[in-house]
């Protein structure tokens, strides 16, 4: 994809979601070195004021949301006519993809992931912040199994709000009875969302769909769903307690707040029982023992209206009938109870998970069970410990029904493969095939490695690591280039210090120069303005001044003799003659001999005009 860069610091490398407002791109952080996420509102938006107004929200009211559970805000800001925000890059998958793929979660794992949704909105309500759209595509599951909530896009902040009256926002399946109607949202709507949520990861399906969005809202607000347990037989009778409750049409019937929700969960998760009744008054929920069917809704029908229900016709009086057959009931269970038959026909079902087999094993036997079958999957727990039963744990069965077991083989261990000499995409579909996942680094200039190519991973080629876990790897940027700044006229000192803070080597020659003064450059190789590679050698000539040589003693020579040892000396030759009494040689010469002068320099000799010439 063509370069993006946004605020001149975020550089997307890869485009990874796409959403009803906004595309989400993976970036690097070129500043601090670290991957991001970078949410980009669409084009279509950005130019209203609305829509950037809502954008804008979310950064303001996220960035104060501190929570492990909680995906981070770490900058927002505007690039020309597009909005963008910073976040948390979150490795892992979103929970709708899981529940695909997997179908249907067992009930301790549903309770573990919902008591962390509940940790994050407990924060986040705590600010007067409600998500608005709690739902699985918004719940991150990370490799090592914890949970972060994003996407804060609709939250509401204080008493304000992003819609005009009577508008919804949210996603149809997942929204509570009130937000459907548009009516005033509390903490209360993200549990209901929450409920959702919970009951399709442990049944693997929607408690509420249709054709429409529409058709959908309208649900929500006048019917009941099926109870889990008819889905999925194997839900625990606790969770499906809190699903119950949490799904309440009534606002002020679910949880009050997400830390009592999550307490409940939590106890799911250690094992323990969900005691207590429903909220008194509580109208039938998923708790029931059937689907209640409330008068359709008419589509002209605004939200909020409530249906019309026709009038009861009159009828006899029954209350003849009912005494008549309160009598025979009451004689039926003086009957069944003198015979035995009331009361519990079974045992509660011991508790297993978290032991060793063995002792698992020995637990079921004692309590008058047998064991059942027993299936070995890969784990985070360690080799041999039970991770799961059926039944579950308290619930009640005859003596000498088998219990199946689910065991954990340890971790799933995988080779790590040799990524260096590969490209990204080819070193991340290795990766993937393995079960591994990449965690690219900032890219580096490598002179000796291809740009695009990896040169670096950790953990190295052949180790064996547990499934899920982040392999590092760096990708070569290329040789690095830069400009070849201009020295000439430089003393040698500075000189050397601009090339080496410029990334270069240095090599100085020295030379004679008439023009330069010494100590000063006279030239460079190569020539400022040039790109080279970072690293590459620059090569000086530094002046050593004027050269300067020693005038020979031809005193006494013929003029011929005398002349050929100047010249070939470097220097010119002057001759004057004189009448002399030592015919045929050199009387005197200027400079004397000995003296040192500058190469080149002229030589008078003075010659007896009688030597030959």
């Amino acid at each position: 994809m063509d370069e993006m860069v946004f605020g001149r610091r975020y550089r997307v490398t890869e485009k990874i979601g796409s959403g009803g407002m906004a595309e989400v791109y993976k970036a690097v952080d070129e500043t601090l070195g670290r991957t991001v996420a970078v949410k980009v509102l669409h084009p279509r938006y950005a130019s209203d004021e609305n829509f950037a107004q809502r954008f804008r929200r979310e950064a303001q009211a996220a960035a104060n949301l501190q929570s492990p559970y909680i995906v981070n805000i770490y900058d927002w800001g505007q690039d020309g006519d597009t909005y963008y925000i910073v976040m948390e890059y979150v490795r892992g998958n979103d929970l709708k993809s899981i529940i695909s793929e997997r179908g249907p979660l067992d009930s301790r794992r549903v309770a573990e992931i919902g008591s962390q949704v509940c940790a994050a909105l407990s924060v986040a309500h705590g600010y007067d912040v409600i998500h608005r759209d709690i739902k699985p595509h918004n719940i991150m599951v990370t490799p090592d199994g914890s949970v972060k909530v994003m996407d804060f896009g609709i939250a509401r902040a204080g008493n304000t709000t992003m819609t005009q009256t009577g508008s919804v926002l949210g996603t149809a399946h997942y929204v509570s009875p009130e937000q459907a109607q548009g009516r005033e949202l509390k903490p209360q709507s993200d549990l209901y969302s929450l409920g959702i949520v919970l009951y399709e990861a442990c049944t693997g399906k929607l408690p509420f769909d249709a054709d429409t969005p529409v058709a959908v809202a309208l649900k929500q607000v006048n019917e009941q769903p099926v109870r889990p347990t008819r889905i999925n037989p194997s839900v625990s009778p606790d969770l499906e307690r809190v699903i119950g409750r949490a799904l309440a049409k009534d606002p002020s019937r679910r949880y009050a707040t997400a830390e009592e929700m999550r307490r409940d969960l939590l106890r799911i998760v250690t094992g323990e029982g969900v005691g207590g009744a429903a909220p008194a008054g509580a109208e039938p929920t998923a708790a029931d023992d059937h689907t209640a069917v409330l008068p359709a809704v008419g589509a002209s029908l605004p939200y909020g209206a409530s249906p019309s229900i026709r009038p009861v016709p009159q009828r006899r009086p029954v209350w003849p009938w009912l005494a008549l057959a309160a009598v025979l009931i009451a004689a039926g269970l003086i009957a069944a109870y003198a015979m035995g038959l009331l009361g519990p026909q079974g045992a509660p079902v011991p508790d297993v998970v978290g032991l060793r087999q063995i002792e698992a094993e020995t637990k079921i036997v004692d309590a008058g069970f047998l064991v059942g079958d027993i299936e070995e999957v890969f784990d985070k727990a360690d080799p041999g410990t039970v991770i799961d039963q059926s039944p579950v744990a308290n619930a009640t069965a005859e003596k000498g029904a088998r219990i199946d077991l689910v065991v954990s083989k340890g971790p799933e261990l995988v080779e790590v493969p040799k990524l260096i000499g590969l490209t990204e995409q080819q070193a991340q579909d290795a990766l993937a095939s393995v079960g591994l996942t990449p965690q690219p680094l900032p890219d580096e200039y490598n002179a000796e490695i291809e740009a695009g190519i990896i040169f670096k991973q950790q953990p190295g080629p052949g180790e064996q690591i547990e499934k899920g876990t982040p392999v590092q790897y760096v990708v070569s940027r290329g040789v690095e280039t830069t400009t070849v700044p201009n020295v000439v006229g430089m003393t040698k000192q500075q000189a050397e210090a601009r090339l080496r803070a410029a990334g270069f080597r240095v090599r100085a020659n020295d030379a004679f120069s008439e023009s330069v003064p010494a100590g000063k450059v006279i030239s460079q190789n190569p020539q400022e303005k040039l790109t080279v590679a970072v690293g590459s050698v620059v090569s000086i000539v530094v002046s050593k001044g004027t050269e300067r040589v020693s005038v020979p003693d031809v005193i006494g020579r013929t003029a011929i003799d005398a002349k050929a040892v100047l010249e070939a000396a470097g220097f010119k030759v002057e001759l004057q003659y004189e009448p002399h009494s030592e015919a045929g040689t050199v009387l005197e010469q200027s400079p004397s001999p000995g003296t040192s002068v500058a190469k080149g320099s002229t030589v008078t000799l003075l010659v007896d005009q009688t030597a030959p010439q």
